[in-house]
């Protein structure tokens, strides 16, 4: 727990020492030290915000004081703290505290901001770590709500059917590379693959996807798919800060152990693969 603790510290302290540098996802998560593909969900399950409100809500809270304490002009309080200019400054700033800058001001007093903290879960779900073969996927790309990735699904499966490839394909696995809470549902990135033997057949439009060896912490979930999103909580909130884990820099995959077409949803069993660092950094 304490490694991830030292983290966060880390990027809350760098946060409030560069406010108007560079504070992007990517930077923040070399300073946590944590891949990219897995930063932002670590945040989110332990501070219960995302990596962009508290940006935003330490940027305003830092205004908020120079405002109350001191005499800078309002421009060069925006500029301070990382805001292009007075227009999107004010704007995010009465959002945030139901008041403009000029009147926040006027007014003369430091309101207490209060920080949304999240209650560390209690794991119902399994996790085991261990050793996961390289992989290597014909895959179809899917873009949008990860829910809805059963179509591309059946776009694979009838297009392996047409080619008679069905003996050279092994089981279903979705690749997901983006975070639902950090991506709009429009733009969530996915590949729908089955496991493909030596010598498959990579025309169009089939897509290879290659899935790194290594060790993986694999949460076993049953019950229908709408349910993950719980399960990803627990994952990322209950297990991994106590596990003296951290997380490789590859994208999680789900590894589908039956189908909709042979067991009712809630008999349905998922892994959640998150693939893991061989050595903490």
């Amino acid at each position: 727990m304490e490694q991830y603790e030292d983290r966060l510290l880390r990027v809350y302290a760098h946060i409030r020492a560069n406010l108007a540098g560079d504070l992007s996802l990517d930077q923040l998560a070399d300073v946590a030290a944590l891949s990219r593909f897995h930063w932002h969900r670590v945040f989110r399950a332990m501070t219960g915000e995302t990596v962009a409100q508290a940006v935003r809500r330490i940027r305003l809270e830092v205004a908020s004081h120079l405002l109350a304490t001191g005499d800078l002009p309002l421009t060069q309080v925006a500029d301070r703290v990382g805001y292009p200019d007075l227009s999107s400054f004010s704007r995010a700033f009465a959002a945030q505290f139901g008041t403009p800058p000029a009147t926040f001001r006027a007014e003369g007093v430091v309101r207490p901001h209060h920080v949304q903290t999240r209650r560390r879960m209690k794991m119902s779900l399994p996790v085991t770590i261990r050793s996961e073969p390289a992989r290597v996927l014909a895959a179809l790309p899917h873009r949008g709500p990860y829910i809805e990735i059963g179509a591309a699904f059946e776009r694979l499966y009838a297009t392996i059917s047409a080619r008679d490839l069905l003996a050279q394909s092994g089981g279903m696995i979705g690749v997901y590379y983006d975070d639902p809470s950090l991506t709009d549902a429009a733009g969530l990135r996915s590949h729908a693959g089955v496991v493909a033997a030596p010598g498959f057949e990579f025309s169009a439009p089939f897509e290879r996807v290659e899935l790194p060896a290594g060790r993986h912490a694999v949460l076993r979930y049953t019950g229908p798919y709408a349910g993950l999103t719980g399960a990803y909580d627990e994952l990322y909130c209950g297990w991994l800060p106590d596990s003296g884990q951290v997380p490789a820099d590859s994208p999680v995959y789900e590894v589908y152990l039956n189908s909709p077409a042979e067991v009712p949803p809630e008999q349905l069993i998922t892994e959640i693969c998150l693939p893991l660092a061989d050595v903490p950094r």
